[in-house]
Parts: structure tokens; sequence; C-alpha cells
């Protein structure tokens, strides 16, 4: 049907705004989180105030950008659309499992003016952990590697040794870096 071409690189899926990032969404995604901090989240107590808004080491992954959002209040990592191809739209605060090599990863439907539909998978929250913008980057940065590399144990162990309906690497385990 006609209305559902995308016009401008936008497309409306259900109720969520489709929009296909050709370059990397980094601008929107920090443009859209800064939106968020001033208008959501000023009167927040649980807010870090040693971190900002950053969109950290966004890359192609199987047709999309994936990267991580690190802010005072949250990091995530985020997927959003780089074509119309393989893209799963699931709505609004709707779950939806993704396969990474470090695992299965839950990951929740949103959507915002200025980056359209996209899907998050929450690291941590809230940031107090975190002393500086530099080690939440840090941070940042060794989760996506360890997102996108399989676990040693995994490498190391026959697939014989795996039954079929083991679970995968917890949330929690991947957070360690074990």
């Amino acid at each position: 049907t006609w209305w559902l071409r995308p016009l401008l690189g936008r497309r409306v899926v259900g109720s969520m705004n489709f929009r296909i990032h050709d370059v990397s969404p980094v601008d929107a995604v920090e443009a859209a989180f800064f939106r968020i901090q001033r208008d959501q989240m000023s009167d927040v107590p649980i807010l870090n105030p040693a971190l900002s808004v950053e969109a950290i080491d966004f890359q192609h992954w199987q047709g999309h950008w994936l990267g991580i959002v690190v802010t005072p209040w949250c990091m995530s990592m985020l997927l959003v659309p780089g074509s119309s191809e393989n893209w799963v739209s699931v709505g609004e605060n709707k779950r939806r499992f993704i396969r990474f090599p470090a695992g299965d990863f839950a990951f929740l439907g949103s959507e915002e003016v200025e980056l359209g539909e996209y899907q998050s998978c929450p690291l941590f929250s809230p940031m107090g952990k975190f002393s500086t913008q530099s080690e939440a980057t840090m941070t940042a940065r060794a989760s996506m590697i360890a997102l996108l590399t399989v676990p040693q144990a995994q490498v190391d162990k026959p697939k014989a040794d795996k039954p079929a309906d083991a679970p995968s690497l917890s949330r929690r385990r991947f957070l360690a870096l074990r």
C-alpha cells in the first residue's frame, strides 16, 4: 500500500515512527537523550552529576546500527534501524530477544522524535558507581567488545558439553565481563 512506502527515510509501522539511518545515528541519539534529560529527568535524584549524555561506538551490525548510550541515569545498548530489511518492529515497551555472540539479550521497543523507532537493552541504572565520564565510556566500550565476542568458556568447550536448551550467558555475567 502506498502510504507505507518510505517517505524521506520514514514510514509509520503500527504506531511507531520508523526511520532508516543511512549514516551513524550518534547525533540523533545524543539529541534525543539530552532532550530527555532536560525535559524528563532534571529533577530525578538518581542523576549522576559527573556524567553527561554520550553515544558510544555505534557500528553496523546485521544491517542496523548498534551502540551504547551513556547518560547520567543509565547506560543502555541501542539498536537503531539502518535499513528496512530484517528490522523487527516490536512496538513501544515490547520485548524482543536478540542473539549476539555473547548470548541472547532482551531489548525493548522505544521511539523518540529525534531518532524514530529504536530498541534498547539496559546495562546499568542508576549510574552512581561511575565517578567520571571516562570510566563510564570505558565500561561502555568494554561492554560492546564483550557483547560481540564469544565467551572464552564457550570457545574452549566442545559443543557436545552444552545441552541445546541450556541458557545463554546471563546479563549479570555479561556485565561482570566474565
